[in-house]
């Protein structure tokens, strides 16, 4: 029985998810590294009979290295999610580099989506500088929002503008933990915006690195007023939905 995998080349990381006869064998992620395709190839060398369909950014250049077929992020999120939550209607997926909102039908056909991919504020990029700057890690930076009582506003959302905002609140001895609070607000108010102008309902599902971050998975559930589905591994949804796409293009 043929394997089958999909490969999700992203900003910072890339995803693997192994399948053979419906079911998930195995699923790895791995930073990209400065010439992710090496990596890449690196991986798919484990399993060299294996059919192979690659997402992401990274998913034409595969092309140029190894014979495999691509599809877009898009269709990669709406089958990962679907597969998991078959009642999905709406996605919200926030990477490193980008985040999207995808709209489904009932049927689970895509009906229109929402990208920002030209700025860093409201991604997993944007969070690790402002975690850089209070001097938290990324995993404490979460930690340390859900633990402030205090929320204060920061203004701008422009990943520069943003740091010297953090910078001055710190220089004025704002204590961090509500900082990070106020970071993670600023972020959820702006990815639920995305949502709302695709519109959404009781069925939609957090993906994606930042998927990660409960406190981020209760701000936005706050913001919006529906409950999120969260994967129990976010960060391979994409990867899943080109398996998935594989084994059906192959079967």
């Amino acid at each position: 029985m043929t394997m089958q995998i999909g490969i999700d080349l992203g900003s910072r990381t890339i995803k693997t998810v192994a399948l053979k006869g419906g079911s998930m064998l195995s699923r790895t992620v791995v930073e990209s590294g400065f010439e992710p395709h090496h990596q890449a190839l690196k991986l798919l060398a484990r399993h060299p009979k294996a059919r192979v369909v690659a997402t992401g950014y990274g998913r034409h250049l595969m092309q140029q290295h190894a014979e495999l077929d691509v599809i877009t992020e898009i269709k990669a999120h709406a089958l990962g999610a679907r597969h998991l939550f078959p009642e999905c209607r709406t996605i919200l997926d926030v990477g490193g580099q980008d985040c999207k909102v995808i709209q489904l039908n009932a049927s689970g056909r895509i009906m229109s989506f929402q990208m920002n991919d030209k700025c860093a504020a409201g991604t997993g990029r944007f969070l690790e500088m402002m975690a850089v700057t209070l001097g938290f890690g990324l995993e404490a930076f979460g930690q340390a929002a859900a633990k402030a009582e205090v929320e204060t506003s920061i203004n701008s959302m422009c990943a520069v503008f943003a740091e010297s905002e953090v910078i001055s609140l710190k220089n004025r001895g704002v204590p961090p933990e509500e900082i990070a609070r106020s970071v993670h607000l600023a972020v959820a108010s702006r990815l639920s915006a995305m949502v709302a102008k695709i519109g959404c309902d009781d069925h939609l599902v957090f993906t994606g690195g930042v998927a990660n971050s409960p406190i981020m998975a209760q701000l936005l559930e706050r913001a919006l007023g529906v409950p999120l589905l969260v994967p129990a591994d976010p960060s391979i949804i994409g990867a899943l939905g080109a398996a998935l796409h594989a084994k059906t293009k192959y079967a």
